[in-house]
């Protein structure tokens, strides 16, 4: 028994070594293109790059970030949000932005949503209806649009145990969001992300990988899931949602493509 324990700890050792490896070449490499640029907040015009999905959301912004707040009421669906790029990318993708919990919220999500286009029988141009997003159910994303999604700053609703985790839309036809769109492994009990603490995130996705790494004051950790066995995300928008209740700031949101 032990000697496969041991084996078990060298295999994941030798995969999470690989892993950061892959990571790192990835985020240094000198073919990323700097494709848009929200880290000048002189204008105080969050419009000119972003739309939003949620009536009941609130943008703000100051020369601390981009201060994102949800609706105030719990399970009320017109309450949640999403904040869209108007700009969209091709290809190989990377992700990074300052992220910081302004709620102290046990409960409920926050997701990045990586290159959403519409489903039928919806538009494959998501901004196109936006209005039917006034309410921004999440079944609406889950069954009308294709995209990955990385779950994070998330707690069980239950017991409070907090989470990471990656999912495919959309809903294959006769199934279900909570078991079949999970893209293993989750993780659990992080302990990252505290209220009115700066994480720096870095995303980055290519046909094959999506990786999520978070560099706290004091820790950081690099989350990996294979992706080389779905339907390939191509192109689309980049989507931040909070669920009812919640809201964060952002800073220095920048995307590059390959």
């Amino acid at each position: 028994m032990n000697n496969v324990l041991i084996l078990l700890f060298f295999l994941y050792s030798t995969i999470a070594f690989g892993q950061d490896s892959n990571f790192e070449r990835l985020h240094q490499s000198e073919t990323w293109k700097l494709k848009f640029d929200n880290s000048n907040y002189g204008s105080k015009n969050w419009q000119k790059h972003w739309f939003l999905d949620g009536k009941h959301a609130k943008v703000e912004l100051n020369d601390k970030g981009l201060n994102f707040m949800a609706g105030p009421i719990e399970r009320d669906d017109a309450c949640h949000a999403v904040l869209w790029t108007k700009q969209s990318f091709k290809g190989d993708i990377k992700i990074e932005y300052e992220y910081t919990r302004t709620d102290t919220k046990q409960k409920w999500v926050n997701i990045l949503y990586i290159q959403a286009t519409g489903a039928k029988p919806f538009n494959k141009d998501i901004y196109k209806w936006k209005e039917k997003r006034a309410i921004p159910a999440m079944k609406t994303y889950f069954n009308h649009m294709k995209l990955l999604h990385i779950s994070y700053a998330a707690f069980n609703n239950h017991t409070g145990q907090e989470y990471v985790r990656a999912r495919y839309y959309p809903v294959p036809k006769g199934k279900s969001f909570n078991t079949s769109t999970d893209i293993q492994p989750d993780a659990f009990n992080t302990g990252l992300f505290k209220p009115n603490i700066t994480y720096k995130i870095t995303a980055i996705k290519t046909k094959k990988w999506l990786y999520f790494y978070v560099k706290g004051e004091n820790e950081s950790r690099l989350f990996s899931w294979d992706i080389s066995n779905i339907d390939s995300i191509k192109e689309g928008r980049i989507g931040l949602r909070h669920m009812f209740t919640r809201s964060a700031r952002y800073k220095n949101f920048k995307v590059f493509s390959k």
